[in-house]
């Protein structure tokens, strides 16, 4: 049985992680909200502490910290925003396919400037028509001699608008489907490259989200990571290591809801006394902490088990799964503990009922999830 208690180390990793969201984002978090203003002062600050970039070892100047270690970054920065947390983290995701597959020259060229100065990067890999069925690439890769010349668009895709350097996944042969996909590594600089406009999102309102065209963009061979057709294997690895914190994320929103709802609790008093010595109010608080602990617990052991050098494709999934249905259930009933006050924008919960809904979508939706953890469960029975 793995022992989840924390070592001082990681006890001080988690307090300094806590002390910048409390400090530095639960103060901006609900007028960047409002205002749907990306808060680049503030991820430059999380930069500049080391709370971005977890994934990328110490030889290239990242931290290179464990999954776990990461889990208790990305649900202590949650708590105070969800929305600035996936844009502080999507560099893991962006760079993780460096990380997979480059070679040692071209994880030399790529990752040490990340660490050494604040860049975003963005992971392109959703298409309009296409959402779950990442084999079903329409984004074209054609080659020319030494190079590719790349044509399509992709959308949903965070920090893009900001973003200096974008992993791309596209096709060889869309009748291939998988078998025809490879992965590129593209600068913004890259004539033919065009990031949308910032999408209007219900939640994650402080994170950027747009599409990517890429009319005719050439990039050389050397920049291609890994062999042709071997893409799609790339991505779906690069889930299973990034999809693991996305339940740590959806915890952090889930704690947040439980602590806002048992201190108003405490406070609303009905018929003469605080509505949490109502039992309606506890049994929906005791079934709010079942929620949040299953979920820290199943995020932890996923992120335990891919730390051993264990694939984890069915602990991730569990744990994405169950954490961010959990996340938009917990803030839901703060909304309903709140009543009438819990709707309006003046109070902390609406947003993070918006929040956790997209939890439930990016990184492999819930649907996908489940069939991903079936096949997996069914493996062991064949």
């Amino acid at each position: 049985m793995p022992d989840f208690s924390l070592s001082p180390e990681l006890e001080s990793l988690r307090d300094m992680a806590r002390k910048f969201a409390r400090t530095e984002m639960v103060p901006h978090a609900a007028e960047c909200d409002r205002s749907a203003r990306f808060p680049e002062e503030i991820y430059r600050k999380a930069h500049a502490l080391g709370l971005m970039n977890l994934n990328v070892p110490a030889e290239f100047g990242g931290t290179g910290l464990s999954l776990l270690e990461q889990c208790l970054i990305v649900e202590e920065l949650a708590y105070a925003c969800g929305g600035m947390t996936t844009s502080i983290i999507a560099n893991c995701l962006a760079l993780e396919p460096i990380l997979l597959a480059a070679s040692p020259e071209q994880k030399q060229r790529y990752l040490p400037s990340f660490c050494s100065e604040y860049h975003l990067a963005s992971f392109c890999l959703t298409e309009p028509g296409g959402g779950s069925d990442a084999g079903a690439l329409r984004t074209r890769a054609r080659r020319e001699g030494e190079e590719y010349v790349l044509d399509g668009e992709k959308c949903f895709i965070t920090n893009a608008p900001h973003a200096s350097l974008y992993t791309v996944f596209a096709t060889l042969d869309p009748a291939a489907r998988h078998r025809g996909i490879a992965a590129f590594v593209v600068p913004r600089s890259a004539k033919g490259l065009t990031p949308g406009k910032d999408e209007e999102k219900m939640g994650h309102r402080a994170s950027s989200t747009s599409t990517v065209r890429f009319d005719g963009v050439r990039v050389p061979v050397a920049d291609r990571l890994g062999a042709e057709g071997e893409g799609f294997a790339l991505a779906m690895r690069t889930l299973d290591q990034t999809r693991t914190p996305i339940g740590a994320l959806a915890t952090g929103i889930a704690q947040a809801a439980l602590d806002h709802a048992a201190r108003y609790a405490l406070k609303r008093e009905t018929f003469g006394k605080p509505i949490a010595e109502h039992q309606a109010i506890q049994i929906k608080l005791a079934n709010m902490a079942q929620a949040v602990h299953a979920s820290r617990l199943l995020t932890w052991h996923a992120a335990w088990t891919i730390d051993r050098g264990q694939k984890g494709t069915l602990e991730s999934s569990i744990a994405k799964c169950f954490a961010s249905d959990a996340a938009l259930h917990v803030a839901d009933e703060a909304i309903q503990t709140f009543g009438g006050y819990g709707y309006m924008k003046e109070y902390p919960v609406e947003k993070l009922l918006r929040d956790a809904k997209l939890t439930q979508i990016y990184e492999g939706a819930n649907e996908i999830q489940r069939t991903v953890i079936a096949r997996e469960l069914l493996r062991g029975y064949a």
